[in-house]
């Protein structure tokens, strides 16, 4: 599922956030033995090696039963780990994967709901995440930049026209399909993911801190522009190579964000193109009614300009940041994956209890 922000008021869906899988392939397989043995499920696929982990779900390497031996990634849902709301959540997430056709969005091959499990076959993205993929080139320009973007404003346009809010655009939901393109990308973990079928029809604060749109902290009811404000934020550091909003401290950041503060530091914005910006700004425009729509966007001049005007802008300084900035998104994200890790211990174990008083 996706990852839930601490923005005032918690989310009523009680998700948590991902973490990542380390050792926990051997506990994971002690605590749960019958994962991957129920029904219908293992009459079609294998399950493998541990890719992910969730507070509720562990995503493993799938093999398709069969002469194709087809590999998939599959999440693996824990059923009585879940509330309500977080089944309810799981169910919009598999009817809203359901209906996604598009080559920027990954794919639901199926689903199996059996007594213990719920199995989600999905697409395997087996190139990792686009932040990793950029952080690993020695060169790097604008036109590298507006390639990755305009891959993702073009599925984020389906997803809108199909009146559905991501609400969780970020690094880690950017993900490339093999190991030798650097532009396919796809929009993945549709967690948070909501129909929308009028403006302004969303209230759950939910998302992730760096990345939240302002209305979502003023705790008013908002829609797809969020989406927006989001993929403001991921231009800006793309081009850029560190986040527009930064603070250690929550409420200072929120405040930022609520604020529309940030700038183009000279250093590393100078020589960007004043389209590139233009783009970023219209993104991270406070009131929602005057942001740019993702329709507006995809035909935006930076979006449409020449292959060869933005290939001579050298972004090998802000590379430099780049690689910064992921080397402490990497280091926060294994920070949250212990204290994760310690509240998988805490509700395994009284998982155990609860079976040894049946």
């Amino acid at each position: 599922m996706g990852t839930c922000t601490s923005a005032p008021g918690a989310d009523e869906s009680g998700k948590a956030g991902k973490w990542d899988p380390g050792s926990i392939e051997e506990k994971i397989t002690m605590e749960f033995p019958d994962m991957g043995k129920e029904g219908k499920f293992a009459e079609s696929y294998d399950l493998g090696k541990v890719l992910g982990q969730g507070a509720f779900s562990t995503v493993r390497e799938g093999t398709e039963k069969g002469a194709a031996k087809e590999k998939w990634a599959v999440k693996c849902v824990t059923k009585s780990a879940l509330t309500a709301d977080d089944r309810e959540a799981l169910l919009d997430e598999i009817d809203i994967l359901r209906t996604m056709k598009h080559a920027g969005i990954i794919t639901l091959k199926d689903h199996f709901e059996e007594e213990k499990f719920h199995y989600l076959v999905l697409e395997s993205m087996e190139g990792g995440e686009l932040f990793d993929r950029i952080v690993a080139k020695q060169f790097y320009n604008e036109l590298d930049a507006r390639d990755c973007i305009r891959t993702i404003l073009d599925a984020l346009h389906y997803i809108h026209m199909n009146k559905i809010a991501h609400r969780d655009l970020k690094p880690e939901n950017l993900l490339l399909r093999s190991k030798d393109n650097d532009t396919d990308v796809k929009i993945a973990d549709f967690g948070f993911a909501k129909k929308c079928s009028k403006q302004k029809c969303l209230k759950t604060q939910c998302g992730t801190p760096g990345y939240v749109a302002p209305e979502i902290l003023k705790g008013k009811k908002y829609d797809y522009a969020a989406d927006m404000w989001s993929i403001g934020v991921i231009m800006y550091i793309i081009i850029g190579g560190y986040p527009p909003f930064y603070e250690p401290n929550q409420k200072e950041l929120f405040r930022k964000i609520k604020e529309g503060e940030y700038e183009f530091h000279p250093e590393f914005w100078n020589q960007v193109s004043s389209d590139a910006k233009d783009l970023i700004k219209r993104c991270l425009t406070v009131n929602p009614d005057e942001r740019i729509t993702c329709a507006q966007a995809c035909t935006h001049q930076w979006i449409k300009k020449d292959n060869r005007a933005l290939s001579s802008v050298d972004l090998g300084k802000n590379l430099a940041e780049f690689k910064r900035f992921n080397a402490k998104r990497k280091f926060k994200s294994g920070v949250h994956a212990v204290i994760a890790s310690n509240k998988m211990k805490s509700l395994m174990s009284s998982l155990k209890e609860a079976s040894e008083e049946v």
